[in-house]
């Protein structure tokens, strides 16, 4: 499915960082002009002039300095309560779906895990500032952490942790990208917690968290949210098997209460692919 940018309107600004590293930028441009067609409200969608990292856009929009209107990233508290958050969550839930990187020598690590209790013998790696840590970690799980994200695979080749724990939608390109280690996707375990990322924008912008929001329920209503889903993230869903593999639900404490889980269409779930 392909969506036309917006014509000439008012400025629309995302932080530039974002388009450097993420390998899904084309899903959330196309997700973002999709919900501003459906809107139809016109906005001219470009990227900031400075790269930005995440925490100084999300003070940009907090502030309201006009550098960055709106930035997408997962839900808390604190994010809530910094910023005006558009509580659909963009991905249908999707990083909160975690499959385990393990070391080739050891496929069938997980085979024989049922439980969170099973997997408390070994050790997951993380890094240190994510907010998975502490889901991890809250849900009684060994976690060790590092500060260097590459350290993460070579410590997990040399057999230093057990697994690394990736969202689903990041594992099969990080698989990839180090094919150089001996490394492989385990096929038997899914770890599931709810989690969200969200379009945020400055609580002095309701009038573009009301455009977004308006734009996106249409499109959930007329099925091109979940088309350009599927055209995405389709292929990486079968690939990976999620509807075949045992799922272990964790808590996620962090989320803010507000989050829409009621609302099931907003979810991804294998059962409904």
């Amino acid at each position: 499915m392909t969506v036309a940018p917006p014509g000439p309107g008012s400025p629309l600004i995302y932080p530039r960082h974002q388009g450097e590293d993420d390998p899904h930028l084309d899903y959330i441009l196309s997700l973002l002009r999709l919900a501003l067609l459906r809107s139809g409200k016109v906005y001219d969608l470009r990227s900031s002039g400075q790269r930005m990292v995440q925490t100084r856009a999300l003070r940009e929009i907090e502030l309201g300095t006009g550098s960055v209107d709106i930035v997408w990233t997962m839900t808390n508290r604190e994010r809530e309560a910094q910023l005006l958050p558009v509580r659909i969550p963009l991905d249908r839930g999707l990083l909160g779906w975690r499959v385990a990187l393990v070391g080739a020598a050891q496929p069938q690590l997980l085979r024989h895990a049922r439980t969170l209790a099973d997997l408390r013998t070994l050790s997951a790696g993380q890094m240190r500032d994510w907010p998975d840590t502490a889901i991890l970690q809250d849900n009684g799980l060994r976690v060790e952490t590092s500060s260097n994200y590459e350290g993460l695979f070579q410590q997990l080749a040399i057999g230093r942790i057990d697994y690394f724990p990736r969202s689903v939608i990041e594992a099969e390109q990080e698989l990839a990208s180090h094919a150089h280690l001996p490394l492989a996707i385990d096929p038997y375990l899914v770890m599931r917690y709810p989690a969200a990322m969200y379009f945020f924008v400055s609580k002095q912008r309701p009038d573009l968290a009301r455009d977004l929001e308006a734009g996106m329920e249409k499109a959930l209503a007329d099925g091109s949210f979940q088309q350009l889903f599927l055209q995405h993230f389709g292929k990486l869903i079968e690939h990976l098997h999620l509807g075949k593999r045992r799922v272990l639900e964790l808590r996620n404490a962090g989320l803010p209460p507000e989050t829409p889980l009621h609302r099931k269409e907003l979810w991804f779930h294998p059962s409904h692919f």
